[in-house]
């Protein structure tokens, strides 16, 4: 079974512009998820997807296999399709490049038994531990049944707790596993209602009736989308790099 990680990184963000190379302790951010990521043994390779000729200049510099793709794409699914239409895999492991805390054990846990003649499409999620994950809305909140499917996406705090408060809050990690079929797919589907009005990406799956695999995992994982997020994960970084010296 081959499997390949893809590191999607985008330098327009609209919310943080070239985030990929932000520096922390000296090296950009890019290079600490793909030297996290590097380390997993079932990946085939690890390649970073980008758009733009300053990542691609860096990744470079730092031995990291990239491939260029279009700068039109309105997802990363979108991007890492293009990858999969270059390099031929059985699945495809999406590792966001502002997941510079992931651990590999986390990233394992994404990784399916047995290759899927149907569409497979799968990811991770936590609980939440802090109350402003709640409410901010760029954490994706998940709801899951009994067999790990998805059965809720959104940007608002689901389930609501109108009968009880006896529940933990989980959201989405920035790990995705898809195969090319499901690829295919999803590069083929417009966007349906709730897509359009959350920007949910998954949502065109579930919209679909194609399930989402999601498996709970405990990680501290923290997505860089802002600055502030960054002095986050720095202080959180700097406290491993005290333990382990």
């Amino acid at each position: 079974m081959k499997i390949i990680a893809v590191i999607p990184a985008r330098y327009k963000s609209s919310r943080f512009p070239g985030k990929p190379l932000a520096d922390i302790f000296g090296k950009p951010m890019i290079w600490w998820v793909y030297n996290r990521i590097s380390k997993i043994a079932e990946f085939s390779e690890v390649i970073v997807a980008t758009d733009d000729d300053k990542i691609k200049k860096v990744c470079d510099s730092y031995d990291i296999k990239c491939i260029m793709t279009s700068d039109s794409h309105t997802t990363h699914v979108h991007r890492i399709h293009e990858v999969s239409e270059k390099v031929e895999a059985d699945y495809y492991v999406v590792v966001c490049g502002d997941e510079p805390l992931i651990q590999d054990a986390v990233v394992r846990a994404v990784l399916p038994d047995s290759i899927s003649e149907e569409a497979y499409v799968g990811g991770l999620c936590r609980y939440m531990t802090d109350p402003a994950e709640v409410i901010d809305p760029a954490n994706i909140k998940i709801v899951t049944n009994d067999k790990d499917e998805c059965i809720l996406l959104s940007r608002a705090a689901v389930p609501f707790p109108y009968k009880t408060i006896l529940f933990k809050y989980k959201k989405v990690v920035g790990v995705e596993c898809y195969n090319k079929k499901a690829l295919d797919f999803f590069v083929s589907t417009p966007k349906g209602f709730l897509e359009t009005i959350e920007d949910v990406t998954l949502q065109r799956f579930l919209e679909n009736k194609i399930h989402v695999k999601y498996r709970l995992v405990d990680s501290v994982s923290l997505s860089v989308d802002t600055p502030r997020d960054l002095e986050k994960v720095k202080e959180i970084m700097s406290k491993e790099i005290i333990k382990d010296e």
